[in-house]
C-alpha cells in the first residue's frame, strides 16, 4: 500500500516538474542496449549541455520519476527515503532550480504491456531512440509481435517536430518505422544508415597483445570521421556510439565534437568490459544481464578476439530469464551458436542453461568441452582451475544467476571488485 501510494505521488510530482522546467526529453527503449546507448548519448550531450541521465537502471515507474527529480538513491522500503523524495519534488515546484538540466536522457524499460505509455505520459519525448526489438520478457508479452507493439510506442507518440532515432541494422525496428510522424534518423553498420560505421578494427596493446579497444569510421552525409572507443570490444557498443552521434546531431553537435567526446567513454561494469584475469588471461565481463540476441552478439565478439598460441576461448553462460514457453528452445539455440562458432569450452550455470549444454554437444562439441553447474560459486571454482595462460573467457548471465561472482573468482585483482563489477554494494553484496 505504501509503495503504490508513493509511486503515484512520485508520478504526479515528476510530471509537474517536467511541465514547469520543460527540459528536452530523450527516451530510450529496446530489448537490449538501452544502458550503453544512454551512456553514449549523455557523454556527447554533456560536451555542450547541462544533461542528466537515468542512474544505473532507473527505467521503470519508480526510477524514471526519481531521475526527473534528481534523486540517485532508491527509497526502497524506507518511509524516510520516500518522504525525502517527496520533499525534493515539492521543493523543485515551489522554488526555481537554476541548475535544472536542459536535457533529460531517460531509459524506458518495458517488462509488461503498458509500461512505455505509462513512462511517456510522465515524460513526453522530443527524441525517441529504439535500439532493438528481439526476444526479451516474452514470458509477459508472449510473442515478438507484442514486444514490437510495446517498443514502438516510444516513437509513435513523438511530435511532428520530434526525432525518431532508429537502429537500421535491426529489421524489426525498421519494420515499425512507419509508426512515427517524427523525422527519422537511422544508424547502423549496414549500407543505407544515415550514420554508418565502417572499417571496424580491434586495437591491441603491443606489449601484451590483448585487445584494448576498437576504432572505426563514421560516415554521415559525405563526411567521414574516425572514432576510438577505449576498452570496448562489442559491436553493440559501436551501435550505441552511433546512436549517440545521431542524437548529438539533432542538438547541433557535429561528428568531430561527438567523436572527441566518445574518447572519454568507459564501458560500464558488466557491459562487455575487459578485465585482466588470473594466469595472464582476459575476461569479457558481460554479467549485468542476459537475453538471446545479446548472448549471440557477445559470443561473436569472443570469437573475434585473437588468441595466443595454445590458448582457448571459453564461454560461461548462465540462465536467461523471462522467456516463458520459449525458454528451452532459445537456450538450445545458444548451444547451437556456441558449436557453430567453435568455441573451445562451454560452461553453463543454472537449470535452463543445461539445454544450452545439451544442444552444444548435439551440434559437435565433445563431452570434455562442456561442463554444467547449478550455481555461480561452483562454476567459478571450476573455471579457476581450468584457465591457462592466454585464454579469453566470456562470462554472461541474467541478474539472478549472479555471474559476477564468477568474474570475481578469476579476476587478477579481486580487491578491485567494487570498482569494476556489478552488484557489489547494498543488498546485492550480501546475497
Amino acid at each position: 500500500m505504501l509503495k503504490s501510494t508513493m509511486v503515484y505521488i512520485l508520478r504526479v510530482l515528476a510530471r509537474l516538474v517536467v511541465v514547469k522546467y520543460r527540459p528536452e526529453i530523450i527516451g530510450i527503449t529496446g530489448s537490449v542496449g538501452k544502458t550503453s546507448t544512454k551512456e553514449t548519448i549523455t557523454i556527447i550531450l554533456k560536451s555542450r549541455f547541462n544533461a542528466r541521465a537515468s542512474v544505473k537502471n532507473y527505467n521503470n515507474e519508480i526510477g524514471l520519476p526519481l531521475t526527473i527529480l534528481g534523486i540517485e538513491k532508491t527509497p526502497a522500503r524506507s518511509i524516510f527515503g520516500w518522504i525525502k523524495a517527496v520533499i525534493r519534488g515539492f521543493s523543485l515546484l515551489i522554488s526555481k532550480d537554476k541548475n535544472y538540466p536542459e536535457i533529460l536522457v531517460l531509459e524506458m524499460g518495458a517488462d509488461k504491456p503498458g509500461d512505455i505509455q505509462y513512462l511517456t505520459d510522465i515524460a513526453p519525448c522530443k527524441v525517441g531512440v529504439l535500439t532493438c526489438i528481439s526476444h526479451a520478457h516474452t514470458e509477459f508479452f508472449k510473442t515478438i509481435k507484442r514486444i514490437a507493439q510495446e517498443k514502438r510506442i516510444i516513437i509513435s507518440r513523438l511530435p511532428h517536430d520530434g526525432f525518431a532515432i532508429l537502429n537500421f541494422d535491426n529489421e524489426l525496428v525498421m519494420q515499425n518505422a512507419s509508426a512515427t510522424k517524427a523525422e527519422i534518423v537511422t544508424y547502423g553498420l549496414k549500407n543505407g544508415a544515415d550514420f554508418q560505421a565502417m572499417d571496424l578494427n580491434f586495437i591491441e596493446e603491443e606489449e601484451t597483445g590483448w585487445t584494448t579497444g576498437l576504432n572505426f569510421k563514421v560516415e554521415h552525409k559525405g563526411s567521414v570521421v574516425p572514432v576510438f572507443l577505449p576498452g570496448a570490444v562489442s559491436l553493440p557498443l559501436v551501435s550505441a556510439a552511433l546512436s549517440g552521434l545521431a542524437v548529438g546531431s539533432v542538438f547541433g553537435i557535429n561528428l568531430v565534437e561527438g567523436a572527441e567526446a566518445l574518447k572519454k567513454l568507459t564501458p560500464l561494469p558488466g557491459h562487455m568490459r575487459l578485465i585482466k584475469g588470473i594466469k595472464d588471461t582476459l575476461i569479457i565481463d558481460d554479467t549485468y544481464n542476459s537475453s538471446p540476441e545479446a548472448v549471440k552478439s557477445a559470443l561473436e565478439t569472443l570469437k573475434k578476439i585473437k588468441l595466443k598460441e595454445g590458448a582457448e576461448h571459453y564461454a560461461v553462460l548462465g540462465d536467461m530469464l523471462e522467456l516463458g514457453l520459449e525458454t528451452e528452445n532459445i537456450h538450445r539455440e545458444i548451444g547451437f551458436k556456441v558449436a557453430e562458432l567453435e568455441i573451445d569450452f562451454l560452461i553453463t550455470v543454472g537449470e535452463a542453461s543445461k539445454h544450452t549444454a545439451i544442444a552444444a554437444k548435439e551440434a559437435g562439441l565433445a563431452e570434455h568441452q562442456v561442463a554444467s553447474f547449478a550455481d555461480s560459486a561452483s562454476a567459478g571454482r571450476f573455471l579457476q582451475e581450468k584457465l591457462e595462460k592466454g585464454d579469453v573467457v566470456l562470462i554472461k548471465g541474467s541478474q539472478s544467476v549472479r555471474a559476477e561472482k564468477i568474474v570475481k573468482e578469476v579476476m587478477a585483482e579481486p580487491l578491485r571488485a567494487k570498482e569494476l563489477l556489478v552488484r557489489q554494494t547494498g543488498e546485492w553484496a550480501n546475497k
